[in-house]
């Protein structure tokens, strides 16, 4: 079927041929193989240009994959680092709110029981003056009293019929030994004395004053002794509370600071934190953007590589299908047409070329050699019988008749 198609194209070439100056049919076919050779290295050269280009846009994706994978990676591992961060700065604000509101507890507690224990300080401090007013005053009213009875007990006949301390007091008042105020206080204390369990100062008997003073001073003196020891008891607590309130005041007083001291230093680090966590908050924000942005242009990247690679691949495949196509009918040709471009017409030929007198029985010739060498070449049994019956209907064929219409018809049995 193939040497009869290649046949009847060398008998189309040979058919139009008016004149000998007219490109040969052979000639015409070696024209389109070259026409075939161009396109062949044109392809090839748009190829090559292509691959290239292709080449650089595929390092160009890998480049720029590579850098978002990195991107990527450095942006998943810093937000994992910011959130870690904005977790325990968090977890700090708690503990040291938490903290700082114990702090201020025990900072409210420590002042109310400074301002309580204050206020009970300053009313002992003013019990134990009044206390201490009191008894000195009666320590002096007493050294008074018992000066006096030293100096002139003696010549107060009245004290000897006192019965009781009071009634000493009363005729010591009269004897204008000391004022009504003073005999008051004394019967004050000595009736406290008496309250309290001590001697019955206020109802000593009638012996304590039989024929003379004296007793009355002891008496007297007692009552000194009994004031002076509750001064100095009164002195010596006052001096214990007033060292114990210290002590205390001191100690809340450096509770007060040092945690007036820790309840700064928590705010502060309740501030520093909310910074650090606001700050990483931002930049959270702004590298989750970021990563998005970046996860979105690989996808794209990826998508646009993808068909360039798709697109490029199906360029390849239909330049080689081309180049394939080229390849094959470049062969055909070539096996089919061998040297026929440059005919030589042997002794062999003779009868037949004295036949030739137009171009279009040259024409014939050319159609006739042309099959004899495709059946050489391809070693054809049927090629070689082909031609020669297309050279004996050459031969005989007369005038203007066409001898191809007989070899159209011998080629179309061959065919069949």
């Amino acid at each position: 079927m193939k040497a009869a198609t290649i046949v009847a194209l060398a008998i189309a070439f040979a058919a139009p041929r008016a004149t000998a100056e007219e490109v040969s049919p052979v000639g015409k076919v070696l024209q389109l193989l070259s026409d075939l050779q161009a396109k062949v290295r044109r392809i090839v050269g748009e190829g090559e240009k292509s691959q290239k280009v292709f080449e650089e846009f595929s390092e160009w994706c890998e480049e720029r994959s590579k850098h978002l994978s990195f991107d990527i990676k450095t942006a998943e591992s810093e937000s994992t680092q910011l959130k870690a961060t904005i977790s325990e700065e968090a977890a700090l604000i708690a503990s040291l709110t938490t903290k700082a509101e114990k702090l201020a507890s025990d900072i409210a507690t420590d002042q109310a029981d400074l301002k309580a224990s204050t206020f009970i300080r300053e009313r002992e401090s003013s019990e134990f003056l009044s206390e201490k007013t009191e008894l000195s005053e009666i320590i002096d009213t007493l050294e008074r009293a018992i000066g006096l009875l030293e100096k002139h007990g003696a010549s107060m006949l009245q004290l000897k019929s006192a019965g009781t301390v009071a009634d000493a007091l009363a005729v010591m008042v009269k004897a204008s030994m000391f004022s009504s105020a003073d005999a008051e206080r004394l019967n004050s204390f000595v009736q406290q004395g008496s309250e309290d369990g001590g001697d019955n100062m206020g109802a000593p008997s009638a012996a304590v004053y039989e024929g003379h003073s004296a007793n009355i001073v002891a008496t007297l003196t007692d009552l000194l002794e009994k004031a002076q020891g509750q001064l100095q008891g009164a002195s010596s607590a006052e001096t214990a509370n007033l060292h114990a309130f210290q002590q205390l005041k001191q100690s809340i007083e450096d509770e007060i600071a040092y945690g007036e001291k820790e309840l700064a230093e928590a705010k502060a680090g309740i501030a520093s934190s909310g910074e650090r966590k606001a700050t990483a908050e931002g930049d959270l924000s702004s590298t989750s953007a970021a990563l998005g942005a970046d996860a979105k242009t690989r996808g794209d990247l990826h998508q646009e590589c993808m068909t360039k690679a798709q697109e490029f691949e199906a360029e390849v495949k239909s330049r080689g299908e081309e180049l394939k196509a080229l390849a094959e009918a470049k062969k055909a040709m070539v096996d089919n047409t061998g040297a026929a471009a440059s005919l030589s017409y042997g002794l062999s030929q003779v009868s037949l070329l004295q036949r030739l007198s137009t171009s279009t029985d040259l024409a014939h010739f050319e159609a006739v050699r042309f099959i004899r060498d495709l059946a050489h070449k391809q070693n054809s049994r049927s090629l070689a019988q082909l031609a020669s019956r297309m050279a004996t209907a050459v031969r005989m064929s007369s005038g203007g008749a066409d001898p191809f219409s007989k070899v159209k018809g011998l080629i179309k049995d061959s065919a069949g």
